[in-house]
């Protein structure tokens, strides 16, 4: 073999051009013992909590534990490749993912890696997987809706953007369909969504992944999987890091989004594994003591900020992010601070406008399995005192056909109307109320004892509102035709409808309205209310709708 001296003295002429008289020093520590998911790591004394950690062969740790004379760490990724006496590297950074625009459609991992098999994905921008919560200046009461598409959370239990709603039931009681319904109803709206799975069979993942997809709401959602065969570790950063992926829409372009954390029970599980093997002091059910900061520094994220007010000319264009002045006025109080230097001034060719990009939010619909519907045991309890309410579903509904099986009378949301526009708060007031009474009702009833007339009609009235809310899966409803569709059930016109007809009564009284009175739907749409000519008027079109229906029927 001849070597070629033109190719020898060009490398090394390029080597020479590259050398740079830097040092790269980094803190290198030594693996003292690994295994399920965890490693102890002796020499990096300057190591913090939560400290983000190379590996020799690539994989990514977090510091966990900070003992006298070695850390704990998590190996957030395949740990059969590490061995005793590995180099393990300092990165004096905390743990962070990639974020922005790139990841939309995509599905990934909990360190963002791709896992669609659609190449790399390239993002300029990053964020660390846990940041502080905003604190109660930069916040907003929530008074938005956050339309679900299902007839019984909209109209009984309605959702505010900005608001942590829990979904809690035993196992195949629908908890995901309501989380994926959810999102399939924000086509359009501009919401950005994030689904994150954790601790779930791949083939479910891929399923709903599916869904997704022939619905085309891939076109603004996340999906973040770690499946039920990943490491521990990275099932309990996931929930972080789809947060972390929706807070930059909401902080860098003040957008409204949506988390799915199905389920958070599962996270609290593999944080219970590491914790054990950390040597952790156990708790109640074997948890740690800090389970209950484990759910609420994630679900504290979520939140509609407030909006920031800056001082412009009036002929500035809409999109104008800056204001005259240096100062930063935040939320309410901001905006009177804003109209109060605007007096000072003296200019009337300036105004106080709300700046672009601000006052977004960041809803959470987190996941919980109970057992047996024990939703007294501590997961649950826990997550339920953090939540602005949760919606509980009941197996002895779902095997009884009402689906979503969702029991209203321990079901609740601390948001309440203010999430709701008028002309739902009109026709859906008291049905809460009243569908509890009908369920206490319906046990009385199965007594056989003889009924007065008010109380049959109650029944009757029930059992219709019961059918009426039924609704199959990925099948969401516009805001109002869940009015049109509630309105003739609060009103009466399903009560005296054989109950096996009401579905159909509903399905073609919306075509009808759609096809002959579109007016009467674009106002709803236009005004979000419901005014008494407006009511009278579609009641007089659903009593001739229902004269036709019944006479066809007969």
């Amino acid at each position: 073999m001849r070597f070629k001296v033109d190719e020898i003295a060009s490398v090394i002429k390029e080597e020479i051009a590259q050398y740079r008289g830097e040092i790269d020093v980094a803190e290198v520590g030594r693996i003292l013992e690994v295994g399920d998911g965890i490693a102890r790591i002796y020499g990096l004394s300057n190591a913090m909590a939560g400290e983000m950690l190379e590996f020799e062969n690539g994989t990514i740790g977090q510091v966990f534990n900070l003992e006298e004379t070695a850390i704990g760490a998590v190996v957030l990724g395949d740990y059969l490749g590490l061995k005793e006496g590995d180099a393990v590297r300092g990165t004096g950074q905390l743990l962070s993912v990639p974020v922005g625009e790139a990841l939309i459609g995509r599905v990934v991992d909990p360190l963002g890696r791709p896992l669609d098999g659609k190449g790399s994905i390239e993002s300029p921008h990053r964020r660390p997987v846990e940041t502080p919560a905003p604190g109660i200046a930069e916040r907003q009461p929530v008074d938005q809706p956050l339309q679900t598409g299902i007839k019984a959370i909209d109209s009984m239990i309605p959702i505010g953007r900005g608001q942590r709603e829990l979904i809690i039931g035993d196992r195949k009681t629908g908890k995901t369909a309501i989380g994926i319904d959810a999102i399939l109803n924000q086509k359009g709206t501009g919401v950005i969504c994030v689904y994150v799975a954790i601790g779930q069979k791949e083939s479910t993942v891929a399923g709903v992944v599916q869904v997704l997809r022939d619905h085309g709401a891939m076109d603004y959602t996340i999906v973040v999987a770690a499946g039920s065969s990943d490491p521990a570790p990275l099932q309990y950063v996931a929930p972080y890091a789809g947060c972390a992926m929706a807070e930059y829409f909401m902080y860098e372009h003040g957008k409204d989004t949506l988390c799915v954390y199905d389920d958070l029970s599962k996270q609290a599980a593999a944080y219970r594994q590491l914790s054990l093997l950390l040597r952790r002091p156990p708790g109640r059910e074997a948890y740690p003591g800090d389970v209950f900061y484990l759910h609420s520094r994630l679900l504290e994220r979520s939140c509609k900020l407030a909006n920031r007010y800056i001082i412009v000319p009036k002929s500035a264009p809409a999109d104008t992010k800056e204001g005259l002045t240096q100062k930063e006025y935040i939320g309410v109080p901001g905006k009177h601070e804003a109209e109060h230097d605007l007096k000072a001034m003296g200019r009337d060719d300036v105004e106080v406008r709300v700046q672009p990009g601000s006052g977004g939010s960041l809803t959470a619909l987190p996941v919980i399995e109970t057992l047996e519907g024990e939703v007294s045991a501590y997961i649950p309890t826990n997550v339920i005192s953090i939540t602005d309410g949760q919606i509980y579903l009941e197996p002895d509904l779902f095997f009884a056909g009402v689906r979503p099986a969702i029991n209203v009378g321990i079901s609740v949301s601390r948001v309440g109307g203010k999430a709701q526009i008028k002309a739902m708060k009109k026709v859906a007031g008291s049905l809460r109320l009243d569908l509890a009474a009908y369920r206490d009702l319906e046990a009385f009833a199965q007594l056989g004892t003889e009924l007065d007339p008010a109380t049959q009609r109650q029944l009757d009235r029930g059992k219709a509102m019961v059918e009426l809310l039924k609704q199959g899966q990925c099948k969401p409803y516009h805001v109002a035709d869940q009015v049109l569709s509630l309105f003739a059930g609060t009103r009466g016109f399903c009560d005296d409808l054989p109950i096996s007809r009401i579905a159909e009564f509903e399905t073609r009284l919306l075509q009808h309205i759609h096809d002959e009175f579109p007016e009467v739907r674009e106002e709803i749409i236009r005004t979000g209310d419901l005014s008494d000519a407006l009511a009278e008027k579609l009641r007089e079109i659903i009593k001739n709708f229902k004269q036709r229906f019944v006479a066809e029927n007969k």
